[in-house]
């Protein structure tokens, strides 16, 4: 069974947001994804990363913490932050709804999450931070060679 694991700690500035989705797409390379698979995971990297810049922390700059892992060919992303928390996930989750309509924020970072990944998971309250924990399954390069 092959498993692996990162972290990533940085902080909650907007130019750390490209950073945070080239080094979880560096880390999954070793399952030899397609490139369809690794835009995926660095699109749902980026809107989890943005989600905390932009809400959880509204411009003050503190830590964001990535964990990556890799057991067998499941690749698994927390996005993890300490800031203000979210009332209602599942409002929060809706597309389109947004706290931040004044900062042309369209609501759909959540939905495309979704979209992008396999799985996807928030926890969150108030005053206690968010976790975003998303997985991907990774069809190997390799494999798909073995079956044509």
């Amino acid at each position: 069974m092959q498993q692996n694991e990162m972290k990533l700690e940085f902080d909650s500035r907007s130019c750390n947001e490209g950073f945070a989705r080239v080094a979880v797409a560096a880390f999954m390379t070793q399952l030899n994804p397609t490139l369809e698979e690794v835009a995926d995971v660095k699109t749902a990297v980026s809107e989890a990363v943005t989600n905390a810049i932009i809400h959880a922390y509204e411009g003050a700059v503190r830590k964001i913490v990535i964990e990556s892992r890799i057991e067998e060919d499941v690749l698994t992303v927390s996005v993890k932050d300490t800031g203000k928390g979210i009332a209602d996930v599942k409002r929060a989750m809706e597309p389109m709804f947004t706290t931040k309509a004044e900062c042309d924020r369209a609501g759909m970072g959540f939905a495309f999450m979704e979209a992008f990944m396999d799985s996807l998971k928030v926890e969150s309250g108030p005053g206690k931070g968010t976790c975003v924990t998303m997985t991907k399954h990774i069809t190997r390069e390799q494999n798909k060679y073995e079956r044509q």
